[in-house]
């Protein structure tokens, strides 16, 4: 039940699937997702190998605006940015998408998010990353990849749902907010990146990396259920995920739509929250 659940909701392909449908005669186009906070080399680990057909995705420039204090580390791009970018990957309209990193997808579901955001219906992410394509016995490739041909989808902003930093607010009095950031940021203890430590005061802590299993793929849907249900997302009340930037929090949205809680992500995201010396924080382990 739950695996018919997870791949009722389109969130989520097999490395076997993969394999499978881009052998098809319209196969998905398929995108690398590279992207870890401290790591900019994305790009090189593509062509150090990568699945064999994918076009690399900077997630910097792509997947996201430029940053400023006001808005965030990874503002939402405009969505003709966003169309162009697409357009580039190959994507036409009634394209299927498959979107992969090595980290758990914790980086790839920015662009699941966002190009459904953006009115892609087909969308998924490889579960398990590249590990669980080179775990099955499948090939890379190495290289620049191969060029693809431009696209034509046309792109529309708004198809999930997003809160400001005020409605944020709001949702950690009267609804359930997720902080997706690791326990020790949320607690205040260490802030790498943004000028502020500690949590938007009502939060909930919920590592994304909870969502995980030991292999590095999406816990099943019955686990997730429990997990969001123990912080107060069953469904029951409205519910919103930040993390650093944006990014990491997209991972959490679709743990919660595999548990099947429909969720709205705060794009601006702690980087934005701390930058606002008018938004209070709070500390330690508890909201």
């Amino acid at each position: 039940m739950a695996e018919l659940l997870r791949r009722e909701l389109g969130a989520l392909v097999t490395a076997e699937e993969l394999a499978a449908r881009l052998g098809a005669p319209r196969p998905p186009v398929l995108l690398d997702v590279r992207w870890a906070l401290g790591d900019p080399n994305g790009r090189e680990h593509f062509r150090d190998g990568h699945i064999p057909g994918a076009s690399f995705v900077d997630l910097e420039t792509e997947l996201a605006a430029p940053p400023a204090p006001e808005h965030g580390r990874h503002p939402l791009p405009e969505i003709a940015d966003l169309q162009s970018a697409a357009r580039r990957w190959g994507i036409c309209t009634g394209d299927a998408v498959v979107v992969y990193d090595a980290t758990g997808n914790t980086a790839a579901a920015r662009a699941w998010w966002l190009l459904r955001w953006a009115g892609v219906p087909d969308v998924r992410m490889l579960d398990g990353g590249l590990s669980a394509w080179t775990s099955a016995g499948l090939d890379l490739e190495s290289g620049a990849g191969q060029p693809v041909p431009t696209g034509n989808v046309e792109l529309t902003a708004g198809h999930l749902p997003t809160v400001t930093a005020g409605q944020a607010a709001e949702l950690a009095a009267d609804g359930v907010l997720l902080d997706a950031r690791a326990a020790e940021r949320y607690r205040g203890e260490v802030e790498p990146v943004d000028p502020r430590a500690g949590h938007i005061p009502g939060a909930r802590s919920a590592p994304t990396a909870e969502n995980l299993d030991g292999a590095g793929r999406f816990a099943d849907a019955e686990a997730l259920r429990r997990r969001f249900a123990g912080l107060g997302a069953d469904g029951s009340a409205p519910v919103a995920v930040y993390c650093g930037s944006g990014v990491t929090a997209a991972h959490e949205i679709a743990a919660l739509a595999i548990a099947g809680v429909e969720a709205a992500l705060y794009p601006g995201s702690w980087s934005q929250w701390s930058n606002d010396p008018d938004r209070p924080v709070a500390t330690g382990p508890t909201p």
